[in-house]
């Protein structure tokens, strides 16, 4: 989810959250309330809309009493002249936080202030006839009060007119309604509070723990710690779109870091291993410089085979030289290819030929042999792929061993691809140094002896150039047995490249 949505979404919970929780809670405030004030004030269920009304709720309280009177004066009107019974209805009308006076043709004949705290004389009360009897919005106005006042008219059978009053100060609070009122108090906080803790765990979790996520991280990448890995959230959002791209350059820049490493790993190994490839036939080449010069080779026999030496041991120091330069050219895609469309069948055919002289005068048998029946066009750079092939084979001539050398190569239809075979029967390669063969300045042989000398990346060559002309390479091997080369070049359709190598029309 879009932070954008998210603080839209954040805007709505705030502004709907709160309402929808306080209407709740108030719902369910107002029920308990008005439950107690039921059970309190022996009155029937009130609703919401009294709560919000006091008078009403004050009026409310004291119809009980005010039936009981009304009964009464209905029944036996004398009874108002007893000062007991007065009492007794006083005494009620107190918890119900009201006064209570009784006028007798004029004259107060008993009041009973309760909480009102304020005197009442016979001209501040209606007129005998005047009042409304039990009104729920009735209001008396005083010179400083204002009072819900509920007047019961009757008369005696000796024709004495009454009133009784119950008065109720409209500023009286009674204790449910404060309770309630501090328990809505309470609400609204709790609602604030649940809402913004709601909010604030919210974005807590979707912005600020993988904000602090991405800040442990960077720190761990500035002490130079690559390893540590960023956990991702994929929930669509910005940041978790960040921290997949933190992700994804912590892993571009750790393996920087190892490529880094294992390039200075490797120029050591190449420059040591230059500096023993290069002392063996300067070493060479020196023994033999002093002993013409010392006069050991005191025939003109010795001289030829101290001078044969001497150019043999500077051919390889040619062909080192030469191997490194090309290395460095491939990789650092110097080299400019030139790819020409051949029937590879012929191609091999014309490079065995060659092969098999120069392999001959070394004694080694290659045979050469083309199991496909159909001519096979390929995209290849002649130059650059008799590298390849003349790499592999001294490969095989240098770890020969001490048997009669065998070189094959094998052709063969593959579909789409001219598979090309190159075996010997060498003393092959372990199982742990074959999957490392093709692998710069690799050398399975650890010696390094002037007879198998070699700058180890002859085969890195070969792999880079095959992949350069989207094949394949891989090895196989059986020590004592010998090794196999596999390469695999994909064929191009006749009508689809011309003769020089174009590509012509469908």
């Amino acid at each position: 989810m879009k932070l954008n949505t998210k603080l839209k979404i954040s805007f709505l919970i705030m502004c709907l959250l709160p309402i929808v929780l306080y209407l709740v809670m108030l719902s369910f405030i107002t029920t308990l309330g008005n439950r107690a004030f039921q059970d309190a004030y022996a009155t029937e269920s009130i609703g919401i809309t009294y709560n919000l009304t006091p008078v009403s709720v004050l009026s409310k309280m004291t119809n009980s009493i005010y039936d009981e009177m009304k009964l009464d004066a209905q029944n036996n009107p004398e009874r108002f002249n007893d000062t007991k019974y007065l009492d007794g209805l006083a005494e009620k009308v107190n918890t119900r936080f009201s006064s209570f006076v009784v006028r007798r043709n004029n004259e107060i004949i008993y009041s009973n202030y309760g909480i009102s705290n304020h005197n009442i004389n016979s001209s501040m009360l209606p007129e005998y006839g005047e009042g409304d009897n039990n009104s729920e919005y009735g209001v008396y106005y005083g010179d400083k009060y204002q009072c819900l006042l509920k007047q019961l008219d009757f008369a005696d059978r000796a024709g004495n007119r009454y009133s009784a009053f119950i008065i109720t100060t409209t500023s009286q609070v009674i204790p449910q309604i404060k309770l309630i009122i501090i328990e809505l108090i309470i609400a609204v906080i709790m609602v604030l509070v649940m809402t913004s803790l709601l909010l604030t765990l919210w974005m807590h979790r979707s912005i600020v723990r993988p904000i602090m996520r991405l800040k442990l991280a960077t720190q761990n990448i500035k002490e130079g710690n690559l390893c540590f890995e960023l956990p991702i959230d994929d929930n669509g959002d910005e940041i978790s779109s960040l921290t997949k791209d933190f992700e994804e350059m912590r892993v571009i820049l750790k393996e920087n870091a190892e490529e880094k490493i294992k390039a200075e790993t490797e120029e050591k190994d190449l420059i040591r291993n230059i500096s023993h490839d290069l002392k063996t036939p300067l070493t060479t080449i020196k023994g033999y410089v002093e002993g013409l010069l010392d006069g050991v080779a005191d025939t003109p026999q010795k001289q030829e085979k101290y001078l044969r030496t001497i150019y043999n041991r500077t051919i390889d120091m040619d062909q080192l030289i030469d191997e490194l330069t090309m290395y460095s050219r491939i990789d650092m895609n110097r080299v400019p290819y030139t790819f020409k469309k051949i029937d590879i069948n012929k191609y091999m055919g014309d490079c065995c030929e060659e092969l098999a002289l120069e392999l001959d005068t070394k004694g080694i048998e290659l045979e050469y042999h083309n199991f496909s029946n159909e001519e096979q066009f390929v995209m290849i750079d002649l130059e650059q792929m008799k590298r390849v092939i003349n790499n592999i084979i001294s490969n095989s001539v240098k770890y020969m061993g001490e048997r009669k050398g065998l070189i094959r190569i094998e052709l063969f239809n593959d579909g789409d691809y001219a598979l090309m075979r190159i075996s010997d029967n060498g003393k092959g390669i372990s199982p742990e140094d074959l999957e490392h063969i093709f692998e710069r300045f690799y050398r399975a042989d650890s010696s390094r002896n002037s007879k198998q000398g070699g700058s180890g990346i002859g085969l890195a060559i070969v792999k880079k150039v095959i992949e350069e002309h989207g094949g394949m390479i891989w090895a196989e091997s059986k020590e004592g047995i010998g090794t196999t080369m596999n390469i695999k070049l994909k064929k191009v359709k006749e009508d689809k490249i011309n003769d020089k190598g174009e590509t012509g029309n469908e």
